[in-house]
C-alpha cells in the first residue's frame, strides 16, 4: 500500500484528482497519507490485518507450485469476477479516469479493460512473473545466469512456472468472457496488456541490463514509513558504542516468529545492541529480550538506521533497499514472495549475506560478526545505495501516469 499512497499523493499534489480503492484495513494509512478512500464493495474486503483474515495464507505452501496455486484461486483469478465488477462500477461514475492497480489483481485488470479505460501498473518490488527478458525467473533467488547451464536453468524454471500457471488459465478467460472480453493464450498475457507497468524498484538494484521492453517503465523505490509507525527512543546510553544491529522482518504474518527468535538469541550472545521491530505480525512479548537486545513493535525506520551498522532481515523489497541506501548491509533470511530474490541482489553486489530462514543462532551469530567485520560490506551496500537514491522520489512514476492521462 505505502508504494501505492506515496504516487497517489504526489499526483493529487499536483492537482489531479485521486481515490484509493482497497481492502477496508487499508483506510488509515490512506488516512495518514491525506488521500481520499474507499473500501472494496464486490470484491474480498479484508477487515483487518490479523493472520486469521490473510485469504492467502502463503507460509503453509509446502512448495513453489502450491504456492503458484493459492495464489491464482485466492487472488489472481478465483476473486476476479469480483474485482472486475467492483472497478467497473468505480470507473464509471468517475468518466475520463485512468486506474492504477496492483500487478495481482488481474479482475481489476478486467474490470478496466471491460470499461475501455486506459490502465498502467504499479509494482512495490520486483516483477513477479518470468516475463521481463533478460532477468532472473522470480521465486528462486537465483543471480544472473553466468554461463550456458545456467542460462538452461533459467528456461527451465521460466518454462514451468508458466505451465503451473496457465493451470488457472480458464479460469481467467471465464472472468474475462463474463465481461465481454476475448480469451487470452497464456494467464501472464494479462498484466502485458497494460499501457504502462511501472516497477517501484531501481534500475540499478535489478538485474537487467539496458533498458526494459514495452510497457515496462523503472520508476524507483517508493518508500515511506507506514502510518501507525510509533516514536522511539534507544534504551541504551548515548555513550554506548556496541554496533547497533536492527532485525526488521515482515510487516506481515509469514510464520516468522521462529527465526526472529533465532536472531535475537544469536545477537544476545554477540556485543552488540541489538533493535528488534516486530511490526504488527509478531508481538514483541513473544521475542526473549536480553539487556543487549530489546524489542518493539515499531519505530522510524530512517532514524534508527542513522546509527544502525548492520540490518537482519527478511529481505522484502523496502527492508532491503532502505538499509542499503543509508550504506548499512545486511544478512538476508529470505523467507518467500520477492525475498530470495531481493537477498540476490545484495548479495550479488556484496551488500550482504544470504541465510536459510532456519538457520540456527550460532549461524546468525557467524553471519553478523563476518558482516560487522569485514568493511568491503558496508563500503558495497554505500556504493548501491548511492546509485538507489538517483532513482527515488514519486516524480517519475506521477510523469508517467500524468502523460498517459493526457492521451485520447
Amino acid at each position: 500500500m505505502t508504494p501505492a499512497l506515496i504516487v497517489a499523493r504526489a499526483l493529487q499534489d499536483r492537482g489531479r484528482r485521486v481515490l484509493v480503492v482497497s481492502d477496508a484495513c487499508n483506510a488509515p494509512d490512506a488516512e495518514g497519507f491525506g488521500v481520499p478512500f474507499e473500501p472494496w464493495r464486490t470484491a474480498p474486503n479484508r477487515p483487518d490485518k490479523r493472520p486469521e483474515t490473510d485469504p492467502l495464507r502463503d507460509y503453509e505452501a509446502g512448495s513453489p507450485a502450491e504456492m503458484i496455486d493459492r495464489l491464482c484461486e485466492r487472488v489472481i483469478c478465483g476473486p476476479a469476477p469480483a474485482y472486475a465488477r467492483n472497478v467497473r462500477a468505480v470507473l464509471g461514475e468517475h468518466p475520463g479516469a485512468v486506474l492504477v492497480s496492483q500487478e495481482l489483481l488481474f479482475g481489476a485488470m478486467v474490470g478496466a479493460e471491460a470499461s475501455g479505460a486506459p490502465w498502467a501498473l504499479l509494482t512495490a518490488n520486483l516483477w513477479p512473473f518470468p516475463t521481463l527478458p533478460g532477468v532472473p525467473p522470480f521465486g528462486a533467488g537465483f543471480e544472473p545466469a553466468a554461463d550456458e547451464a545456467g542460462r538452461a536453468r533459467d528456461d527451465m524454471v521460466r518454462t514451468v512456472t508458466l505451465q503451473l500457471y496457465d493451470r488457472h488459465l480458464q479460469a481467467l478467460n471465464d472472468a474475462r468472457a463474463g465481461e465481454g472480453l476475448e480469451p487470452l493464450d497464456a494467464l501472464t498475457d494479462q498484466p502485458l496488456r497494460a499501457r504502462r507497468i511501472l516497477l517501484g524498484v531501481a534500475r540499478a538494484f535489478d538485474f537487467l541490463d539496458g533498458e526494459p521492453p514495452e510497457p515496462f517503465r523503472y520508476v524507483g523505490p517508493q518508500i515511506a514509513d507506514p502510518a501507525w509507525v510509533e516514536p522511539w527512543a534507544s534504551p541504551w546510553p548515548q555513550d554506548d558504542d556496541r554496533p547497533l544491529v536492527l532485525v526488521s522482518f515482515s510487516t506481515f504474518f509469514q510464520g516468522q516468529t521462529e527465526a526472529i527468535r533465532n536472531v535475537a538469541r544469536a545477537l544476545a550472545g554477540l556485543p552488540v545492541r541489538g533493535l528488534v521491530l516486530t511490526g504488527p505480525a509478531v508481538e514483541p512479548a513473544e521475542i526473549e529480550t536480553t539487556e543487549n537486545v530489546r524489542a518493539v513493535r515499531s519505530a522510524p525506520f530512517d532514524q534508527v538506521l542513522e546509527h544502525a551498522a548492520l540490518v537482519v532481515t527478511h529481505a522484502g523489497h523496502g527492508s532491503a533497499v532502505r538499509p542499503l541506501m543509508k550504506g548499512v548491509p545486511l544478512v538476508c533470511l529470505p523467507m518467500g514472495r520477492d525475498q530470495p530474490d531481493n537477498a540476490a541482489r545484495a548479495a550479488n553486489r556484496g551488500a550482504g549475506v544470504v541465510l536459510s530462514p532456519y538457520a540456527p543462532p550460532d549461524e546468525i551469530a557467524a553471519a553478523v560478526e563476518r558482516v560487522l567485520s569485514e568493511p568491503a560490506y558496508r563500503q558495497a551496500a554505500a556504493t548501491l545505495g548511492r546509485a538507489i537514491i538517483k532513482e527515488c522520489g514519486p516524480d517519475t512514476a506521477a510523469d508517467e501516469l500524468e502523460a498517459l492521462a493526457s492521451k485520447p
